[in-house]
């Protein structure tokens, strides 16, 4: 095992730059998610981090030895890839051991390391079948087998679950997070899926148009998101915004676009009359009677699922997710007032985006 360090690293094709300096840090035995949309320079990161792409600029580490110019089969990592990359003419046993066959691993050593791999994943009655005859979460254990074998210092994730259905991805998510905390090995996993970021990482690093937006642990990203797009990325159903103005005539208020009006714990001194962005999460809201100081919208619809309701509203031309646990008696187009949950509110500098409290 060893940590990671990402310096002020570049990637250009051509006049093209697609990565823009990125600093990440990832200690020994962490497990690391890289998220963000298409496009945004997740893969190619964890590409260079493999050493499949040549690095335009700054520098990479593993442990304390700089990886730049190292060949990818010296780096000491093992990577997963999103299609399994397994050789359809050889049995499940035949492919996780071929690694270990070309560095001339001992016959017996080699058939210790597969052993331990195949209880870990349980693949015992798996054997001696090929890929063919497998399911898509099968071939995922078999990949999976195939890196842990090596026994490397990283194991490199590059969306693993995304060719798989919504049940088995669920499973295989929590079959990858027991793996890291059994075998403790430092994991860079890459992913667009923000549900697998916030269930899988110890920490989680937002990206968007080839930089780094934000870096933190799931709960700290969810809580306090450092701008409107960490806001909006992170959290299903997202978080609403309002958009309005920050009003300290009386005392400090937000007032919405659509003549709403909500009360600010925090002072925002200097600030009267500047447009913001309101941003609260689907569950932070909490349903009251009529009164001045609440928010006013309109249900368009209702979806129980259950354990919660959820509610679409419209207010002005936003529209709003709720989330209730209770189950109370409404009607589509009943109209409602909210109030956001004490210390639930998130404000942005809707020019910039930054957050402002």
């Amino acid at each position: 095992m060893a940590s990671v360090t990402i310096t002020n690293t570049q990637k250009s094709y051509g006049a093209a730059k697609v990565l823009h300096g990125v600093d990440i840090d990832i200690e020994d035995g962490e497990f690391v998610v890289l998220v963000g949309p298409s496009g945004c320079g997740k893969s190619t990161l964890l590409r260079m981090l493999a050493g499949l792409e040549s690095i335009s600029g700054g520098t990479i580490s593993i442990g304390d030895k700089v990886m730049n110019d190292v060949p990818p089969k010296q780096r000491d990592i093992a990577m997963v890839f999103q299609n399994y990359a397994l050789y359809p003419h050889m049995t499940v046993e035949d492919n996780m051991s071929f690694s270990l066959k070309l560095k001339g691993v001992p016959a017996e050593e080699k058939k210790q390391k597969v052993g331990q791999a195949v209880a870990i994943l349980g693949l015992e009655n798996l054997l001696g079948r090929y890929p063919k005859e497998l399911s898509g979460g099968q071939r995922q254990r078999v990949a999976m087998g195939r890196a842990i074998v090596r026994d490397p210092q990283v194991f490199l994730f590059d969306e693993p679950l995304s060719n798989l259905d919504a049940k088995l991805r669920v499973q295989m998510r929590a079959e990858i997070k027991q793996l890291h905390q059994r075998l403790r090995t430092t994991t860079v996993y890459v992913t667009h899926d923000q549900i697998e970021a916030m269930t899988m990482a110890d920490k989680i690093v937002v990206m968007r148009d080839g930089g780094v937006e934000q870096i933190g642990t799931p709960l700290d990203l969810y809580d306090n998101p450092a701008n409107l797009f960490v806001a909006s990325f992170l959290g299903s159903p997202g978080m609403n915004f309002v958009t309005g103005k920050i009003s300290t005539d009386d005392a400090s208020a937000f007032e919405t676009n659509g003549g709403s009006r909500i009360d600010l714990k925090e002072a925002f001194p200097g600030l009267n009359g500047k447009p913001v962005t309101l941003g609260v999460r689907p569950e932070n809201w909490t349903l009251l009677p009529s009164s001045e100081r609440s928010l006013e919208a309109t249900i368009s619809v209702i979806e129980p699922t259950g354990a919660e309701t959820m509610l679409l509203l419209g207010h002005g031309k936003e529209q709003l997710t709720v989330s209730i646990k209770q189950r109370p008696r409404l009607v589509v187009g009943e109209q409602l007032h909210l109030a956001p949950q004490p210390n639930s509110i998130h404000l942005f500098d809707t020019a910039t985006g930054r957050r402002l409290n």
